[in-house]
């Protein structure tokens, strides 16, 4: 599937990317490639086959999440390094308006 360059400009635009020439040309390529494939693989014979949204067959493997307690040493060697700090957390810049 080959895009236009008015379809990878519209589409660079909705991920907020500024793109020169030469990456319209190179990326528009790139995901025409991509699309190709997709396109491909509309035309594989998946009949019998069951569908599945993980091929491993693992849960999850993730630990707890659980509060530690951290000793004053700890917390201190912590924010030692800290640019900013604020009581006994380092202070970050807001990044949620």
């Amino acid at each position: 599937m080959l895009l236009s360059k008015q379809e990878i400009q519209h589409i660079a635009k909705l991920a907020r990317l500024d793109l020169t020439e030469a990456e319209l040309e190179k990326y528009g390529g790139q995901l025409s490639n991509v699309l190709s494939y997709i396109d491909q693989l509309k035309e594989v014979d998946v009949k019998g086959v069951e569908p599945t949204a993980q091929v491993t067959g693992l849960g999850n493997v993730l630990r707890e999440d659980k509060v530690e307690d951290w000793d004053k040493a700890e917390i201190e060697a912590a924010l030692a390094d800290a640019p900013e700090k604020e009581g006994r957390f380092i202070k970050v810049k807001r990044v949620i308006e």
